[in-house]
Order: structure tokens, then sequence, then C-alpha cells
């Protein structure tokens, strides 16, 4: 079972090795900032992979841009989240509970409509910050009629200092951790993946 395990713990990571080769490219080209507002948006609310993964690989290529990188990164999250917001205040039984059944995290969702009764704000902060998917607490602010500003503060806040975080270090380390994460990607990756796995494992007990 250990062994299956690892297994797919191994694919996924190889399979973000690909994708962080795809993604250097669009450093290169005019579509570079839109691409990452893309997925930004598109992250929030039903995408599976965390825009972290661009903004990453467009700060290696271009260190002095990080910050603008995490700007629009944030806004694009932002954005997204109220998005997110909206399918589940809207089109929760068309749209939102199809994403959620998708991604097999029903129970999740119920976990974390329980916990806007208690304190959404942090609920939603801690979300945005965090790798705990950050899909399932816009959707289900929406879902729970939660008010909208407290979404989009609460989003501000986190979602910018994630961001904010990984474009300071490669704005003041520059090449050096661009040579880092070459040299140890495959450990990274695997750390990755087990951070997106732990997130998912974590919405249960934020009780």
């Amino acid at each position: 079972m250990e062994s299956i395990e690892k297994e797919q713990i191994t694919r996924k990571a190889n399979h973000i090795r690909r994708l962080y080769d795809w993604t250097i490219h669009w450093a290169e080209t005019p579509h570079s900032t839109w691409a990452l507002f893309i997925l930004a948006f598109c992250e929030s609310s039903f995408f599976p992979i965390p825009p972290d993964v661009l903004l990453i690989a467009l700060a290696v290529a271009l260190p002095g841009k990080s910050f603008k990188y995490a700007i629009i990164c944030s806004v694009g999250s932002i954005l997204g989240g109220c998005f997110g917001y909206f399918i589940g205040y809207q089109f929760f039984e068309f749209v939102g509970r199809p994403i959620i059944s998708f991604y097999n995290i029903t129970d999740i969702f119920d976990t974390v409509s329980t916990q806007y009764h208690n304190n959404a704000f942090s609920a939603i902060a801690v979300a945005g910050f965090t790798p705990i998917p950050y899909k399932v607490f816009t959707i289900a602010a929406g879902a729970c009629k939660i008010n909208i500003f407290t979404l989009i503060l609460a989003s501000a806040l986190s979602r910018s200092a994630r961001f904010f975080l990984v474009a300071g270090l490669f704005y003041v380390f520059g090449p050096k951790i661009k040579t880092f994460i070459e040299k140890y990607f495959n450990i990274l990756s695997i750390i990755f993946v087990i951070l997106l796995i732990s997130g998912f494992i974590a919405v249960k007990y934020l009780k």
C-alpha cells in the first residue's frame, strides 16, 4: 500500500515537473501576464492547479518583475474568488455541486460550510494563505450566503500575503534561488504535492 502511495506521489511530482517546464516559456511570450491572471482567476473557483506554479516560473525567469506578477496573481485570485462566490450563490445546484463532486470533496465542503457559522473571515483567510483548496471556500461562501465583502477582504489579505511572500523571495535572492529550485526540483515537487494533499485533509479538521 505504501509503495503504491509513493508511486502516485512520484507520478504527480513528475507531472508537476512537466508543468513547470511548460510554464517557463510563458515568461518569454507577450501572453505571460494574461496566463498568470487567468490561472489565478480559475484556480479560485474551479481549476485544480494553484497559480503559484506559474508565478514561480515567471519570477524565476524575471526576478525583477516578481512583485508585478504578485499583483496580477492577487487580483486574478480575488476576482476568481468572487466568481466562485457567484457560482455558489446563484448556481450551486447546477454548477457548484458538480464541481465539488468532480473533485470528490463533498465532505470537505460540508465541513467548510459549518466553519462559516463560527468565523467566516478566519476560515477564508486561513484557506487563502495555506495549501487548503481555496475554491471550496469561495463556492461555500456563496452557497452559505456569507457577506461578499468578508470574502473580498479576507481574500485580499491572505492571497496577497501568500503571493507577495513568494515574489519577495525571488526578488531578493534572484538567480541563487533559481539555481536552488532547479537543483532540488524533484524533491520540492514531492513536498509541493504532499502540501496540496494535506490541504484537502486539513479542511476536515477545521473545527
